[in-house]
């Protein structure tokens, strides 16, 4: 698209440092068409306004065109995105988008519908070596015309720790070789010592109200449902370092808990639970310790959604289907009126049963027979089905003995 200048409206897409602003300078130094770039943080409507006037200025643009390059698009907000649709649509402006958000959330649904969007994945390890090597070697834009000598080691340092970032990585490089002294005019060498003093800290690539959020949540929970203890620890641990709510994931653990496991291990609710008032007793950095304890109960405990589903089976016919009335024997009599209306009538006291189990319908008559909670047979459920299959017996041989 732009070698043949054919570009139409696009968004990039991807977390930083992959090459988002560098494809639209790519894009600006190629294509013969007006070029103007402004940024979502600082600019408008009257900017817009403004690009939209010049592009329809025959005089200033003959080809009453103009690629439009914004950079954080996310932060236009709705009426800022509509302004530039209808000129998107016509064509006058081709646009270029520049995000780290998720753009089907983010940007204006009419927009996405007239652009394509190309996700940009963070880049690899090998990648940044390769963009930090040229950056010791090109003359031009580089360290190519110093006597620099950067150690394999520290190369492979601030690859690992960039975290796909090329400009994170970039910017280590280049600190690096500012602060290394070179009062001899000797070869300035460049340690993974200095790379690490010029780091600090791994580049950790999580924003706590953008997709990292989800993504990150979104794994830790498939991987507590998944019985993966190892991998719960690693996303419980990006998120603890990316500055995530410690309360938000106790909730989650909770969540999960009754969700994913439910009476297959009841007490991992339990634990779940204490340790959601721990946190917010304790906070951090020992709350780390706790949501690790409950996550990883939650994550090695036997699962079952059956609880889970009797609910939302039972909430579905609630909703849509006639589901009967409460029967007369299990409404309570509080006045002795209700009694004329056979308020509790034929109720059966279960304790009074062998076994503390009564043969008596629950369900409403057009609801018999209905089955909502159906025990998986893992963990405590195997011991819950074996209960449900002794209280039947027992319920068949009492209406044995009221038949005889």
């Amino acid at each position: 698209m732009i070698k043949a200048d054919r570009l139409s409206s696009v968004i990039f897409w991807g977390p930083p440092g992959t090459g988002k602003t560098s494809l639209a300078r790519l894009i600006a130094s190629t294509t013969k068409t007006d070029f103007a770039r402004i940024n979502a943080v600082s600019s408008g409507i009257a900017e817009i306004k403004q690009i939209v006037s010049d592009t329809q200025n025959l005089l200033l643009n003959p080809s009453g065109r103009t690629v439009l390059f914004i950079d954080e698009i996310h932060r236009f907000n709705k009426a800022q995105q509509d302004a530039l649709l209808p000129y998107v649509e016509n064509g006058t402006i081709i646009l270029i988008g520049a995000t780290t958000e998720n753009p089907f959330f983010e940007v204006n649904k009419a927009l996405i519908s007239r652009s394509t969007v190309f996700q940009l994945l963070p880049l690899t390890h090998d990648d940044i070596v390769q963009v930090l090597r040229m950056a010791l070697t090109d003359k031009e834009r580089g360290l190519g015309s110093f006597n620099v000598r950067c150690d394999d080691e520290a190369v492979d340092y601030l690859a690992d720790v960039s975290s796909g970032d090329a400009r994170t990585a970039l910017n280590a490089l280049e600190l690096a070789f500012l602060t290394t002294s070179d009062d001899l005019g000797t070869e300035i060498h460049i340690t993974k010592e200095i790379a690490a003093e010029c780091v600090q800290e791994k580049s950790i690539r999580f924003d706590k109200k953008g997709d990292s959020h989800y993504d990150n949540i979104s794994a830790f929970i498939k991987s507590m449902r998944g019985s993966d203890p190892d991998a719960v620890a690693f996303y419980l641990a990006r998120a603890l370092a990316g500055g995530e709510d410690i309360n938000f994931i106790a909730r989650r653990i909770v969540i999960c808990a009754c969700e994913d496991v439910g009476t297959a291990n009841p007490t991992a609710l339990i634990v779940a639970q204490a340790a959601a008032e721990a946190v917010r007793m304790i906070g951090m950095p020992e709350a780390r310790i706790i949501l690790a304890h409950a996550a990883i109960t939650v994550a090695t405990s036997p699962k079952s959604n059956s609880a889970y589903m009797a609910v939302e089976t039972a909430l579905g016919d609630v909703r849509s289907r006639d589901t009967g009335e409460v029967p007369p024997w299990l409404r309570n009599p509080v006045t002795d009126g209700l009694r004329e209306f056979e308020y509790g009538d034929g109720y059966k006291y279960a304790h009074d049963y062998p076994g503390h189990v009564a043969d008596l319908e629950f369900l409403p008559d057009i609801m018999r027979g209905t089955k909502y909670y159906i025990p998986s047979g893992n963990g405590a459920e195997q011991k819950i089905s074996e209960y449900l299959n002794w209280c039947e017996k027992l319920k068949q041989e009492q209406r044995e003995q009221e038949g005889n």
